[in-house]
């Protein structure tokens, strides 16, 4: 019999990270690895399935079955699919479980529903393919020392009212579409909590009076108040310290910085993309400890400018896919995470952009520690419907509470090019979804910029998000010439005959350049090769790039730009990196052309030494 136990070593011992960055606890354990799996095309099997029936198989977890990483590497339809594995007393042990607490089993993501079953009990279910959820499964463990964990996930492919981002709803990709990740795509383990348990953590930084105050979020609202302990710690020193009690399922704990009133050394503790400066939290709140970070900064758009701690900072962004050949959304490893954060730095930009994708937390926190800023993206649906506005505003919602404590996080993007409402210039529904979106984030999250529809037709946006992929430099350096140039296009008709604001706007809004060149360049070139121009020798990249990135950088009116793209992403062609992240012009050639700085020279190199 086959009992699908997890094969793969601890992966605590590979990477320096809990699944949760921001919310780690001591005890836990990883399930990532080997479980028994099977499609299930008639949607007729049941909890309680053999544990080893016909057409079951193994699966890597957590890699989608349509990727080859995961043992399967199946592109075709399959609406329905079940997993399964056995977790024993040592597992549990190792996650901290006494049999006095309960035992959560947490998911990153699992596209797109998911019911858990322990030992044929229904302990939970989720609904949402890019969401963090976790199920309590305590109530089962009584019986023995092992446990099977079963699931069924659903996940229609061809269902356009799910967020899906460039997940293709054909069976073949085509044009910017790609393959599809089903099932579970982020780190599955297991975790022990009390009763009373930390849910959620937000860090807001207050420079103007010294202050970093600590959103608390509970399991539930506990009976009795319960004390909470905060502590900041810089290295080995305490900076600021907290001790109180808390009646409320949520509450603000304001700590006070001395260090950040002193007008000279402040800067010290404040992080920036140059400075990535983190602060760890060490957080009790009754019986559960957990451990924190955060980074002080302060992000803003005012007078047309991106404002980093209250200074203008020129955002110089990559678009990033996150896609993989060989795990699709998956990460292959978290130094894959780690990989991508360093290349896009190494090779000039200070920002990412996630296209149409929830990111994996561990991406984020290599971001706050090695310093990138990133603006977080909603994967798209594709038909506008009351279906679609509930299941999409549930995971916005869900992730903005997730993610907003990450430094590096420095603005949402609800919406993409009308994706989904694709007729929101003269439909009043759709703009009121796109407005009733941009206003709930704000209520969620005060504190970032908010880009209401990356591209065009934007209503009550903090930075006017254009997409111009003109290949002509002249053209482009036109456009974004003056003032004068940029005013009138955003008042009217932009670059892919879009209007590009939807009513009066915010005069403060700055104005940026968020999708530009993507010159397809590939050294093994073929009919399905795309990008929006095409670059026919190395020598012939070169020049298209440094030409267009020297067009945008001539504006004096652009608060920032974002080039397409980073990688090579299936058809597309059009990465500054091939798939496998190795670079199609030597970096340093790419960094001087995106940073618009000139090459060292060897006087330059004999200069510093």
């Amino acid at each position: 019999m086959l009992h699908a136990k997890n094969s793969a070593p601890d992966r605590r011992d590979l990477t320096s990270n809990h699944p949760q960055p921001q919310l780690r606890r001591q005890a836990w354990t990883d399930l990532c690895g080997t479980w028994v799996f099977r499609f299930d095309d008639n949607d007729d099997l049941k909890p309680d399935w053999p544990e080893q029936p016909a057409g079951s198989r193994q699966i890597a977890v957590p890699y989608p079955p349509e990727s080859p990483a995961s043992g399967i590497g199946d592109h075709s339809f399959h609406r329905v699919m079940w997993y399964s594995r056995t977790i024993d007393a040592a597992d549990m042990a190792q996650a901290g479980f006494t049999g006095l607490n309960r035992l959560t089993l947490r998911f990153g993501a699992v596209d797109y529903r998911c019911q858990v079953w322990v030992d044929g009990q229904m302990m939970g279910s989720h609904v949402g393919g890019h969401t963090s959820f976790g199920i309590d499964i305590t109530d089962a463990l009584a019986t023995s020392d092992s446990h099977r964990i079963v699931l069924r996930v659903e996940d229609d492919p061809t269902d356009i009212t799910q967020p899906r981002g460039k997940q293709d709803w054909r069976e073949t990709p085509h044009a910017v579409w790609y393959p599809r990740t089903s099932g579970v795509w982020q780190p599955v383990w297991l975790e022990a909590v009390p009763d009373i348990s930390l849910d959620a953590i937000d860090w807001v930084t207050k420079l103007e009076s010294a202050q970093v105050v600590a959103h608390l979020k509970l399991s539930h609202r506990p009976v009795m108040p319960v004390p909470v302990k905060v502590r900041l710690m810089d290295g080995a020193d305490a900076v600021a310290q907290i001790s109180t009690l808390m009646s409320e399922a949520e509450t603000d704990l304001p700590l006070t910085l001395p260090q950040l009133a002193h007008g000279q050394e402040h800067a010290r503790l404040l992080w920036t993309p140059d400075h990535p400066h983190l602060l760890t939290a060490q957080v009790k709140v009754g019986d559960d400890e957990v451990t924190s970070y955060l980074g002080l900064r302060t992000v803003a758009v005012k007078y047309g400018r991106f404002l980093l701690n209250g200074l203008p900072c020129q955002i110089r962004a990559v678009l990033d896919q996150g896609c993989w050949p060989q795990s699709h959304l998956a990460a292959p490893s978290e130094q894959a995470l780690r990989h991508d954060v360093e290349l896009i730095k190494q090779l000039g930009f200070n920002t990412v952009r996630v296209h149409q994708k929830y990111e994996d937390p561990r991406f984020l926190y290599w971001a706050d520690r090695l310093g990138l800023m990133i603006w977080g993206e909603a994967p798209a649906a594709y038909s506008f419907s009351t279906s679609t506005i509930q299941r999409n505003t549930a995971e916005w919602l869900a992730n903005v509470e997730r993610d907003r404590a990450h430094p590096s996080l420095i603005a949402w993007v609800p919406f993409n090019e009308s994706w989904g409402i694709q007729a929101v210039a003269d439909n009043p529904a759709m703009q009121q979804y796109q407005r009733g979106l941009v206003a709930l984030t704000r209520a969620l999250d005060s504190t970032r910029p908010v880009v209401a529809n990356d591209g065009w037709e934007q209503i009550d946006t903090d930075i006017v998000a254009i997409h111009d992929y003109c290949d002509t430099p002249v053209e482009i350096k036109a456009r974004y010439a003056n003032q004068k140039t940029v005013d009138h296009m955003r008042r009217g008709i932009g670059p892919a005959g879009r209007q590009i604001t939807i009513g009066r706007g915010n005069s403060q809004a700055a104005v940026m350049l968020t999708e530009f060149g993507g010159i397809a360049f590939s050294d093994h070139p073929s009919e399905e090769t795309w990008g929006y121009a095409v670059a026919r020798s190395a020598d012939e990249f070169k020049r298209l790039l440094q030409n267009l990135f020297a067009a945008v950088q001539s504006s004096p009116v652009l608060a920032g730009f974002c080039y397409t793209q980073l990688t090579d992403t299936w058809q597309e062609a059009n990465g500054l990196l091939r798939a496998d992240r190795t670079a199609k012009l030597p970096v340093d050639v790419l960094r001087s052309i995106v940073t618009g700085q000139p090459l060292p020279t060897e006087e330059d190199d004999i200069t510093a030494a």
